[in-house]
C-alpha cells in the first residue's frame, strides 16, 4: 500500500551527515576524503521525494473519510473502537521501540495499522479485546519479525486473526448500521470489564455475507455500495475505499496491480460461477461489495513488506488473493475469506519473489 523512501547519504567519521550534492571539505588523517556509507530506511523501496511520514500521512488522509462514515454510520460505538484501536497499537509501538532501540513512531506507520485493524473490527466489540489484538497485532504480527520493514504478514490482519481465533463469538456480532440513537447510547457489550463475557443488545443485524451463506438470502447492490449494511466498522461503504485507492495510485503511492489482480478474479471466477449456477451463486456485483473484500483488496493486501517486490509477482499474488476470497467464501466453513486469503497471500510472497527474478539488465531473455 505505501512505499518507503529510500536515502542516500555521506557519512563524516565523526559522525556528521551530508545529503548527496553537499560538499564535505573534511578530512581523515591520510589527507583523503572521508569515505562514504549509505543509510537505507525499511524495504522495498523506491526512488521519490517524498518522507515516509509524508506517505503514511496521505495514506491516512486517504483512510479519513472511510472512517468517518463509519462513525456516521454506526455512531459512539465505533469511534470508541477507532480510538482504542490506536491508542492500543501506538502504545504497544511505543513499548517495543523502548526494548528494541528502534524509533518509528514519527513516521505514522502504526497509525496506519491501528486505524487499519480498528476498521476490521466489529463495531460493538468489547474495548479490553480491541486492546488485546493491537498487543498482539504489533508486538507479535510486526516485532516478533523484527519491526517496521520486516514483518512478514499485515500486523493488522494478524491482530484480528488471533481475535477471530480467541473470541469468536464476539467477532461474529453485528451491530446494526444507521440506529437512531447511535450517537447517544453506546451499544453495552463495548465496555464489558476485562476477561468478562460481553452481552450484546437484542437488536443484531446479520452481515449481506452471513445472510447469503447460512439463509441464502441476497442484500441490494445500491445499498451494498452505499454502505447501508452491518458489517465491520470499516469495510461497508466501499465506494470510499475505491475512492481513497484512486487517490494513493494517483500520487504513486500504492501498487494498482495488486487490487486491480483481486477485483478481476473474483469478479470473473463469480460471473463464471454464476452463469451455471445462478441459483446458487451470487452475482460478481454483490461478491465485490459485500464484506471486506474492497478494504482487503485496497488497504491491507498491497502492505508493499508482504507483498510481492516485482509488477509480475504482485499480478500473481493479487491473482492468488482473489482465488482463495472465491474458494473460501463458497466452499468455506465462513461466510468471509479476506482476512486468510491475504495472509496465506503474505505467507506465499517470498516464494513468489524467488520464483520470479527479474532478468538482469542487459542480459539475453
Amino acid at each position: 500500500m505505501w512505499f518507503v523512501h529510500l536515502r542516500v547519504s555521506v557519512a563524516h567519521p565523526a559522525g556528521a551527515v551530508f545529503s548527496p550534492g553537499q560538499e564535505d571539505d573534511s578530512q581523515n588523517e591520510g589527507g583523503t576524503v572521508s569515505g562514504k556509507t549509505l543509510e537505507i530506511a525499511s524495504s522495498p523501496h523506491v526512488a521519490s521525494g517524498a518522507s515516509v511520514d509524508i506517505i503514511m500521512r496521505n495514506v491516512v488522509y486517504a483512510m479519513l473519510p472511510v472512517v468517518a462514515f463509519a462513525v456516521f454510520a454506526f455512531g459512539t460505538g465505533a469511534l470508541l473502537v477507532l480510538v482504542t484501536a490506536v491508542l492500543a497499537c501506538v502504545g504497544t509501538e511505543h513499548v517495543m521501540n523502548r526494548i528494541t532501540g528502534q524509533s518509528s513512531l514519527s513516521d505514522w506507520s502504526v497509525i496506519v495499522t491501528g486505524i487499519l485493524y480498528g476498521l476490521t473490527l466489529p463495531p460493538g466489540l468489547a474495548l479490553w479485546m480491541v486492546v488485546v489484538g493491537g498487543i498482539f497485532g504489533v508486538g507479535i504480527g510486526k516485532y516478533l519479525f523484527g519491526g517496521l520493514g520486516a514483518n512478514a504478514f499485515n500486523p493488522a490482519l494478524v491482530g484480528r486473526a488471533f481475535l477471530q481465533a480467541a473470541f469468536p463469538g464476539a467477532m461474529t456480532q453485528w451491530s446494526p448500521a444507521f440506529v437512531a440513537d447511535r450517537f447517544v447510547q453506546v451499544p453495552g457489550s463495548i465496555l464489558t470489564f476485562p476477561l468478562a463475557r460481553p452481552e450484546y443488545d437484542a437488536v443484531t443485524a446479520a452481515t449481506p455475507l452471513s445472510a447469503m451463506k447460512f439463509r441464502g438470502l441476497g442484500t441490494d447492490s445500491g445499498e451494498l455500495m452505499l454502505g447501508l449494511t452491518s458489517g465491520s466498522v470499516g469495510e461497508t461503504c466501499a465506494l470510499l475505499i475505491i475512492a481513497g485507492g484512486i487517490y494513493l495510485v494517483a500520487r504513486n503511492m500504492m501498487n494498482w496491480r495488486i487490487p486491480v489482480a483481486i477485483i478481476a478474479v473474483v469478479a470473473v471466477l463469480t460471473l463464471v460461477m454464476n452463469v451455471f449456477a445462478p441459483g446458487e451463486y451470487p452475482s460478481p456485483v454483490f461478491m465485490l461489495f459485500s464484506g471486506g473484500l474492497m478494504l482487503g483488496a485496497v488497504y491491507m493486501a498491497t502492505d508493499p513488506v508482504a507483498s510481492p517486490i516485482t509488477d509480475a509477482g504482485c499480478w500473481l499474488y493479487g491473482a492468488l488473493i482473489g482465488s482463495l476470497v472465491v474458494v473460501i467464501r463458497f466452499w468455506g466453513g465462513m461466510p468471509e475469506g479476506v482476512m486468510y486469503a491475504i495472509l496465506l497471500a503474505n505467507a506465499v510472497s517470498p516464494h513468489i519473489d524467488n520464483a520470479i527474478v527479474p532478468r538482469v539488465y542487459g542480459s539475453r531473455a
